[in-house]
């Protein structure tokens, strides 16, 4: 987890869907946080089906299959 603020934040559920042009990141501590996809290139150059197509590992970072890069929950905060 990543220790912020003495908050544990993870990362639960990304979503798509929510606004076009926006993903949304449901955090352990049960807050949503939406955030433009032009914030992440590589994201945004993915087609819809690959944005699916995510993984999260230890709660704490995410990926997708069509992607090599690796981002964190510090990345969706800009820490």
């Amino acid at each position: 987890m990543c220790k912020f603020k003495d908050t544990n934040l993870g990362i639960k559920k990304l979503d798509f869907k929510v606004k076009r042009g926006t993903m949304a990141a449901y955090l352990t501590d049960g807050r949503e946080i939406i955030v433009p996809i032009s914030m992440f290139p590589d994201i945004k150059h993915l087609t819809r089906k690959q944005r699916e197509d995510w993984m999260i590992m230890d709660d704490q970072y995410f990926s997708f299959e069509a992607l090599s890069t690796i981002y964190s929950v510090k990345d969706l905060l800009r820490l």
